[in-house]
């Protein structure tokens, strides 16, 4: 959104004398310490001005947020591109505009709203405040709200607004990022996050009505508006039963001497996950007691974020070799993601990426489906999906078992709305993931859901344990299989987005204007596609098959080797992110090769295409 400020009437009586020199943000800081009621962000504000720190006033309050891979997501804190009690109201006055255009029984079938546990003390914002002046907004114009009266994974939004039937939901979360951060998550009717055209529109919306509508701050009102529902228990309980349709072996469930040890990064998972393996008839996993409850400040993780793997997975794994645990099963702070470790027969512990769980879930998800469908069951009807950054494995398996396999562009949105529409079109969808470690078991939730992956890999483990295998062992089967998948994901930090842009116009203008590179050190390049410019070398029409993703950086590049690499901006944090992937056919096996030659194209691709030193990026580990 863009210039300062926005359209409304502004108090000339606020502040006039404390002019900065430049009318737009003049205006700027005018609405917001007209508008915001929260004394702490006020205060923010007006210390900015009162230091005269116009360059930080003009950095918060002179652009708005918009919607990335994961809905609208910054920090906490004064300004209208943060994430706080007055950027709330203005976003969901916008979708209460938007819903009311598209929906004529918008006030019959309601709005659903749930929250993680995020706070930051500093600028008494929290995701349950937050929540709740979602929910006032709406419920001041009349419209129901399904609000969740404690927190919930967000998985559970999805799921309660098609159980509900209702429009739309909103969670604000800001899952896996750092503590400082929070967000705000849309869904449509059909249970997906928005995509284009849905989140340019809403954007319009809140531009045309910024300023609070009376009775957008009353917060008090999700408890005395008899328009407030609470869908906790229907909404646990359906989904927990829902959860039983992808149970396969209960018997061996309940009977297994297998031990589980479950971590929820100090955020909502613990309850959940529970209730989840309860449902799968397995003993609860053995909770890491220092990280079951929440807890704003993630104060035993250097970061909130499981996919960053053993480093902080520490107490887990020191808890499952206390308690004789070979399998933990980590849930990220709003449980839609999960990471896996196992403990080998060196007593070492092998922490699987997402493409490794991925391969793991699609031969377990095919796998039963084959065990269990009925004899007129045609495999030509039966879809799985991924990101396009994602490992390969799974169009291994479909060549190979005949269904059929599909990419889409990064982020779970995508994948939920292609999956909608799959099945409203009669096909059945086993699995879908991201090799960010989310993933899709079922159809139930059209979203990635780390409560119902983590129940599944156990049953998994318990199931192989049975034929005398492990995680570990029944992936290197996999991949003896359907041939080796050997990937390398990692990311660079940058905040400055100048930098970013300046990396990947010189990819684009390599050699010569519009030149993409012929190769990157000593390898070969046989294609390349840039979503962010629709370009596709691969195609007759030189036109991307996925669609165009103007608001990212994303080019990917086939080499002659067979490698696959994407280098990348993430939709959420400051991160350009890289991707690369061997793919072998099957047969053959000789690893070591396939790892050396791929770690030696990625060197080259770090130091060819992102030069680090050069652009001052910083590495992962750092």
């Amino acid at each position: 959104m863009g210039d300062c400020g926005a359209p409304g009437d502004v108090n000339s009586n606020v502040l006039v004398a404390r002019s900065t020199g430049d009318a737009q943000l003049d205006k700027a800081v005018w609405q917001w310490l007209s508008w915001d009621k929260n004394q702490k962000t006020k205060e923010q504000i007006e210390s900015l001005l009162q230091d005269g720190k116009h360059k930080e006033l003009r950095d918060r309050l002179c652009c708005r947020l918009t919607f990335g891979t994961a809905g609208l997501r910054s920090a906490m804190g004064a300004g209208f591109c943060y994430i706080n009690d007055l950027t709330v109201i203005q976003s969901t006055q916008g979708i209460y505009k938007y819903l009311e255009r598209n929906f004529s029984d918008f006030k019959q079938r309601g709005f659903v709203v749930g929250y993680d546990t995020r706070g930051q003390v500093t600028s008494n914002c929290s995701s349950k405040k937050l929540a709740k002046l979602t929910a006032a907004v709406l419920l001041a114009k009349d419209v129901p709200v399904y609000f969740f009266s404690t927190y919930v994974p967000t998985p559970f939004v999805p799921y309660a607004v098609q159980q509900l039937g209702a429009v739309a939901g909103v969670m604000i979360t800001a899952s896996h990022n750092r503590k400082e951060d929070n967000g705000y998550k849309v869904y449509w009717e059909n249970g997906a996050q928005i995509t284009s055209p849905h989140d340019k529109e809403i954007i319009k919306c809140i531009e045309e009505c910024v300023e609070p509508w009376n009775g957008s701050w009353n917060e008090n009102l999700v408890d005395t508006s008899p328009l407030r529902q609470d869908p906790l228990k229907k909404i646990c309980d359906s989904y927990m039963e829902d959860l039983t349709k992808i149970c396969y072996h209960r018997e061996l469930n309940v009977q297994t001497s297998l031990k589980f040890v479950h971590t929820s990064f100090h955020g909502v998972g613990h309850d959940y996950v529970q209730l989840a393996f309860k449902a799968f008839g397995f003993q609860p996993p053995i909770p890491v007691p220092e990280q079951k409850d929440p807890d704003p400040d993630f104060s035993t993780v250097r970061c909130p974020n499981p996919e960053e793997g053993e480093s902080v997975l520490e107490l887990s794994l020191r808890l499952a070799e206390k308690e004789d645990a070979r399998v933990v099963v980590a849930t990220d702070p709003d449980a839609d993601r999960l990471a896996v470790a196992e403990q080998q027969e060196n007593g070492c512990w092998k922490v699987f990426t997402g493409n490794e769980l991925a391969a793991l879930f699609g031969w377990w998800m095919f796998s039963r489906w084959k065990e269990t469908c009925s004899q007129d069951a045609d495999v030509r009807n039966v879809y799985m999906l991924a990101t396009t950054v994602s490992s390969k494995i799974l169009r291994a398996i479909a060549i190979k078992e005949g269904f059929h396999f599909e990419e889409t562009l990064p982020g779970f949105k995508w994948i939920g709305s292609r999956v909608k529409n799959l099945l409203d079109n009669g096909k059945e969808v086993l699995f879908a993931f991201e090799e960010s470690i989310g993933f899709m078991c079922g159809t139930s939730v059209l979203d990635k859901d780390g409560v119902s992956a983590a129940v599944v890999i156990a049953e998994m483990a318990t199931y192989l344990q049975g034929q005398s295998l492990t995680l570990a062992q029944k992936l290197v089967d996999i991949y003896e299989t359907y041939g080796y998948h050997i990937s390398r994901t990692s990311y660079f930090l940058c905040y400055d987005p100048p930098t970013i842009k300046r990396i990947f116009e010189r990819l684009r203008n390599f050699d010569g204007p519009q030149s993409y590179p012929k190769c990157c050190g000593i390898y070969n390049i046989l294609h390349v596609r840039d979503i962010t410019t629709g370009y596709d070398s691969s195609q007759l029409n030189k036109k991307s098959v996925l669609p165009v993703s103007k608001s990212s950086q994303m080019i990917t590049f086939t080499f002659q080797n067979g490698c696959v690499a994407t280098l990348r901006t993430s939709g959420t944090e400051p991160k350009i992110k890289y991707y690369a992937e061997m793919c072998a056919l099957p047969g053959h096996s000789d690893r070591s090769l396939l790892e050396e030659e791929l770690q030696q194209l990625v060197e080259a691709l770090i130091e060819n295409f992102l030069e680090p030193d050069q652009n001052g990026l910083t590495w992962r580990s750092a």
